[in-house]
């Protein structure tokens, strides 16, 4: 796999946009173009906690995510309208939780929730990714704003946090698959790294064959050095490099 079918090599990433302050209203958010797969993120600060945190003088950082009707060739049924969430919906908002907590001492927060809005405009793999990618964004502003307004002392985020998808297609490691790649990709996974390439999750599965420990380290390797250049796109948009 030499090529793919979009042109890329196996190790290249899809063009990555990330427009920052994206909704006028929200204390944080962005909209993230990884290739055809377009994610609307907004960070919302409340003065609240969950029930179980209450009283604790502790905050909470948590996510929520959603897939618009036509964002796939055919409907999905809008979560309200099902009368509850999908699997699939609750794993990926935990571990969009899970990436942002582990980058951001929350205890700092005080009794305030910071929920994380993913909503995906269009899917083209790679929704969870590019929903994190874009959270490490407006959450790093929604803790700005908090700065400048004296509810915090310092910014609360220690480094960014990225994601990357990685498979084993017609045998051979790729990076950042599409739907097509990832429908039929003999192995499927998603890692989750931290800037300072501390790894947050990873999430793999032998779909069409099993794989062996030297291909998961070459997964791995080559999820880490994409995760780097995602990195410095995200500080360069930040105005952090």
């Amino acid at each position: 796999m030499s090529s793919r079918k979009d042109g890329r090599s196996p190790f290249e990433i899809r063009d990555i946009t990330l427009t920052r302050n994206y909704l006028p209203h929200a204390e944080g958010s962005c909209f993230v173009k990884l290739g055809d797969t377009h994610v609307i993120i907004a960070a919302s600060v409340q003065n609240s906690v969950p029930p179980w945190l209450q009283g604790q003088g502790t905050g909470w950082i948590t996510a929520e995510y959603g897939m618009l009707p036509r964002s796939t060739h055919t409907r999905n049924r809008r979560p309200t309208s099902a009368m509850q969430q999908n699997g699939r919906t609750m794993e990926i908002q935990r571990v969009i939780g899970r990436a942002l907590r582990a980058v951001t001492d929350f205890k700092k927060l005080g009794e305030r929730t910071i929920t994380i809005d993913c909503d995906v405009v269009n899917a083209d793999g790679g929704t969870r990714v590019a929903s994190i990618i874009g959270a490490a964004i407006a959450l790093h502003d929604a803790c700005t704003w908090m700065l400048e307004k004296n509810m915090i002392e310092r910014q609360l985020m220690s480094e960014l946090v990225a994601a990357i998808s990685v498979g084993v297609v017609n045998g051979e490691v790729a990076v950042d698959l599409s739907y097509t790649e990832d429908s039929s990709a003999d192995v499927d996974m998603n890692i989750v790294m931290t800037e300072s390439c501390d790894l947050v999750e990873i999430q793999g599965t032998a779909e069409g064959s099993t794989f062996d420990r030297a291909q998961l380290d070459a997964m791995i390797d080559a999820a880490e050095c994409s995760i780097k250049t995602i990195i410095d796109i995200q500080k360069q948009a930040l105005g952090l490099s």
